[in-house]
């Protein structure tokens, strides 16, 4: 194969027909690339739920007044604490935060309702199993606000009392704080990570095990046109999965879509390439479909997963990990997603991820062409 004969678009897509020839004979692997982001996106999308409702709630009640028994119904019909044990002495609260029984034991003392009528401060105790310190944190707000809302209707029914100072707080962009509306976005990222690499992971590889590679290279196609040739017909896969992706968000999750449509494929073109690119590259470079599978998952799941933004805010990692994580394309592509989903931004705000990924792309299917050439000399 000569490296002086300059690039053919027609070289280019007879080596995509080429490819798609190949893709349609696996008619198997062909429906499953089209069914399993859609799949994942439902199984991640349902299973990976934020919000903490249901929190298991003990109480002891050492007043026994209207004015305790309101309290607890207060937090039992809130909706996040479930009353599960009314307790006689505070030792059965160790054994029932030990079995997993409550995380939660509200302790009412004496006189509760007779400091309240005083107008006299009432505190009540809060044991939390810190053991898992997400849920209860969370649940330490729940009770904060539960207290903070009695309070208020305590002093409504004394005029004379000056109301504290309330802050007043409005979220915007996700108003309900349902934690769907920010998972499934990202899913997109992700799951769209992985596939991506993994399809293109097969193609060289193919070609070697099948013993076709020979052939291949005597055929007067350019390194380039071979590489691109061959990305051509899973981009088309990966665009049509990212929108069948994007009408899931939409229509099963009912996640707002407030950006651009044409923004959002540029973006997911862009973003595509790059990780198209590693699976090329992979396959490129170890000649087994089975060890580019592996390497592939590996290159793009944990990463994607750990390391975008996705589930840990990036901000809180050590300052090297956040060095590596700009390496990693789906930390601008969860970026972008959300941006576009919640915030509806533009390209003056997504530009920096946008280029990113653009850097990527071309440094990885620039890395596959100098490989490919390697190989085939």
């Amino acid at each position: 194969m000569t490296t002086s004969r300059s690039f053919s678009f027609s070289r280019m897509l007879a080596m995509a027909a080429k490819e798609w020839t190949q893709i349609r004979r696996d008619g198997r692997s062909l429906g499953l690339a089209f069914a399993l982001p859609a799949i994942l996106l439902y199984l991640f999308g349902v299973a990976i739920n934020t919000d903490v409702t249901n929190i298991g709630l003990g109480v002891l009640d050492r007043d026994h007044s209207a004015r305790s028994r309101a309290l607890v119904d207060a937090f039992a019909q809130s909706g996040y604490f479930d009353l599960r044990r009314t307790l006689t002495r505070p030792e059965e609260a160790e054994g029932l935060i030990d079995r997993g029984t409550v995380r939660v034991v509200l302790v009412i003392p004496e006189r509760f309702a007779a400091d309240l009528d005083a107008g006299r401060a009432a505190p009540v105790e809060m044991i939390l199993d810190g053991s898992d310190a997400k849920t209860a944190t969370v649940a330490r707000g729940y009770a904060d606000a539960i207290a903070r809302s009695y309070s208020l209707k305590v002093l409504l029914h004394d005029r004379s009392a000056r109301a504290p100072l309330q802050a007043e707080t409005r979220v915007w962009f996700n108003e309900t704080l349902d934690s769907q509306a920010m998972v499934t976005p990202g899913l997109i990222a992700v799951i769209m990570s992985i596939i991506s690499a993994m399809l293109t992971s097969l193609t060289v590889a193919r070609e070697w095990e099948r013993g076709t590679m020979e052939q291949l290279a005597s055929t007067p196609v350019g390194r380039a046109e071979v590489v691109f040739g061959k990305l051509l017909p899973y981009m088309v896969i990966a665009l049509i999965d990212v929108a069948i992706s994007l009408l899931c968000c939409i229509y099963l999750f009912e996640v707002p879509f407030r950006g651009s449509l044409p923004l959002f494929a540029l973006s997911s073109f862009v973003f595509l390439s790059g990780v198209l690119g590693i699976g090329i590259l992979l396959s490129t470079a170890l000649k087994s479909q089975l060890l580019a599978v592996q390497a592939s998952i590996f290159a793009t799941y944990m990463p994607a997963l750990l390391l975008s933004g996705f589930f840990y805010s990036l901000s809180s990692m050590p300052v090297f990990l956040q060095f590596v994580s700009r390496l990693v394309p789906a930390r601008y592509f969860v970026t972008i997603t959300r941006g576009l989903f919640l915030r509806g931004i533009g390209l003056e705000v997504i530009w920096p991820s946008l280029l990113g990924l653009a850097v990527f792309g071309a440094v990885m299917i620039g890395l596959s062409i100098r490989t490919f050439r390697k190989e085939l000399a």
